[in-house]
């Protein structure tokens, strides 16, 4: 880790206590022991110091206690007490002119194109065709997988979050923002994307050549080498 640019650092920081803090949890989802449950809160206070120490780094004030409260209300058992990713959809929409279907989103202002968390109910594709209507008013229809990314990893979210990002084409509809998640909506021609957008140097090259039709092969993260805890087997 020496070798690290700082922020890439303090990102691991964060990495760390939101894995700690996960197996923490899951444990208090399925123990039964009053001497286990002790243990795992208190793995859970070491998770929360070193978060506060990062968020202290990045000059954001919260303080321990509102992390190990947090992570505690969020405890479940058996099963559902298995703390896992939470997961998120996103949309690179194209029409026949090869534009691509934006939305500028209202808590940041950042342009991106349409996204959602998964809801229960309904497939990754369902949330996709859901959220690309609730947000710009247009009908689309899911076409391939383009990308399946930890968000952790690459850096625009400071919590276990996985991406599935699908290439859809439009259908028809007619651009309407949404009330309260978008303050615009808009069709883009690659060299015309709007500022600020967010993470256009990733999935940019990916989604137009989706969208003007070329083969494209589902992006992933590969593994570590070695992996965080260690190499598989």
């Amino acid at each position: 880790m020496s070798d690290a640019a700082p922020n890439d650092f303090t990102r691991e920081l964060v990495r760390w206590s939101e894995s700690l803090a996960a197996i923490a949890r899951t444990g208090l989802g399925f123990t039964e022991s009053l001497y286990e449950r002790e243990r795992f809160e208190e793995i859970l206070h070491v998770a929360a110091d070193i978060k506060a120490a990062a968020d202290e780094a990045l000059e954001v004030r919260r303080e321990r206690d509102h992390f190990v409260q947090e992570w505690m209300d969020s405890v479940g058992e058996g099963v559902p007490g298995y703390v896992t990713p939470k997961v998120a959809v996103g949309a690179v929409v194209g029409n026949d002119a090869g534009e691509i279907l934006l939305v500028q989103r209202a808590d940041s202002g950042i342009w991106l194109y349409p996204t959602g968390w998964a809801d229960v109910g309904y497939s990754p594709s369902e949330v996709v065709v859901k959220e690309v209507l609730e947000e710009t008013g247009i009908h689309c229809e899911p076409v391939q997988l383009l990308a399946v990314i930890d968000g952790q990893r690459m850096g625009f979210t400071r919590f276990a979050m996985y991406l599935l990002l699908f290439h859809c084409t439009a259908t028809g509809g007619e651009l309407v923002a949404h009330p309260l998640e978008t303050v615009g909506v808009g069709w883009f021609k690659r060299d015309e994307l709007p500022w600020p957008v967010a993470g256009a140097s990733w999935w940019g090259p990916m989604a137009f050549a989706a969208i003007d039709g070329h083969p494209v092969t589902t992006a992933f993260e590969a593994p570590r080498s070695p992996m965080w805890r260690g190499q598989p087997g």
